[in-house]
């Protein structure tokens, strides 16, 4: 992909997998915590999570979050039956992926997890 503004620092990873643990909207929160203690990112304001409640389909039914950092946001898309994650960290700083990922893997439980930086 073609850099359009090589002047604004920006760094995103995808993160994904299965995992092993029971998510609710503590977990979620909790999980922004971590990933924000882990990398060092500040926040803004208090994470924003959604459940459609059974609006839908029964395989999408989990949770859509967002984290508002002072240097972007964190995405976290959850699907509760497939027990699956992906998330999106985006920020305007540098980071160190590889302590995104064993964060987020020790923090799921997850035995696999994929990424792609972007």
């Amino acid at each position: 992909m073609k850099d359009l503004a090589p002047d604004i620092t920006r760094q995103r990873l995808l993160i994904e997998g299965f995992y092993t643990i029971d998510v609710d909207k503590k977990v979620v929160k909790d999980y922004f915590r971590k990933i924000t203690s882990s990398l060092k990112l500040k926040t803004y304001g208090d994470p924003i999570i959604f459940s459609p409640g059974g609006e839908g389909k029964d395989v999408n039914q989990g949770y859509d979050a967002f984290v508002p950092l002072i240097d972007s946001g964190i995405a976290a898309y959850i699907w509760t039956n497939a027990k699956f994650f992906s998330i999106v960290v985006y920020t305007c700083k540098s980071f160190d992926g590889e302590i995104a990922l064993k964060a987020t893997k020790e923090f799921f439980k997850a035995k696999e997890i994929v990424s792609e930086s972007f």
